[in-house]
């Protein structure tokens, strides 16, 4: 590994494709160390080698390792985005800071919530308690998931309403951080009937960098 690049402990399937986009919309030099998932899902032990918690994101540069998107992107901006991707009015400033903050602390524990309930009745359970385990999904998912869910993306959708982003009428980071959750959503519940999110998506799947992430992700 060359000490004076960026390297990006890439898994697959993970939310650091999100480093990977923005190191590409930055133009900072890196390089990727890729990983693959064990059969558990799990992220291989060979990535705690790089950082106790045995996760991805995770980028080291020069003798620094950072983990954590949020703080991963700070790091970057910080040092490399030499004012890019950062919006400059108070305001928008207040919005960039709250959707870097919203994306983690939000709307992934209640997409993760909902996907571990998701898959509660399926193997490994028990055939004879599957039945069981449907009904805790079912009513976990009615009284708790579903409503806390459609309350974070009528927020969502209704916060592009003014704006082509979540900060702004300027692309920004906060748009990179927020990315993962939003597509996960689309891919699980669809956006029939929020055309604004689904537009912010084909926005930024539409920029070039975006797109030369995605295919290095693979």
């Amino acid at each position: 590994m060359n000490k004076d690049t960026v390297t990006l402990h890439h898994l697959d399937r993970s939310r650091s494709l999100r480093i990977l986009w923005l190191l590409e919309e930055l133009n900072v030099p890196y390089e990727i160390k890729h990983y693959k998932r064990l059969p558990s899902m799990r992220a291989p032990p060979e990535l705690r080698k790089v950082h106790p918690l045995g996760k991805s994101p995770v980028i080291t540069d020069g003798g620094k390792t950072i983990a954590e998107s949020g703080a991963i992107i700070e790091y970057l901006l910080e040092h490399y985005g030499k004012g890019r991707l950062q919006p400059t009015t108070p305001e928008d400033r207040e919005r960039f800071r709250f959707f870097m903050h919203f994306a983690e602390g939000t709307v992934m524990p209640q997409l993760v919530m909902k996907l571990i309930f998701s898959l509660l009745p399926k193997p490994p359970m028990p055939f004879f308690l599957r039945p069981a385990a449907k009904l805790i999904e079912m009513g976990v998912n009615a009284k708790l998931l579903k409503p806390g869910l459609k309350d974070t993306f009528d927020f969502l959708e209704n916060e592009l309403r003014d704006r082509d982003y979540f900060a702004g009428q300027e692309f920004s980071a906060a748009d990179v951080q927020m990315s993962f959750p939003v597509e996960m959503a689309e891919s699980r519940v669809g956006f029939e009937n929020r055309p604004r999110l689904k537009a912010f998506l084909e926005k930024i799947h539409a920029r070039p960098a975006y797109q030369k992430a995605a295919a290095l992700s693979t």
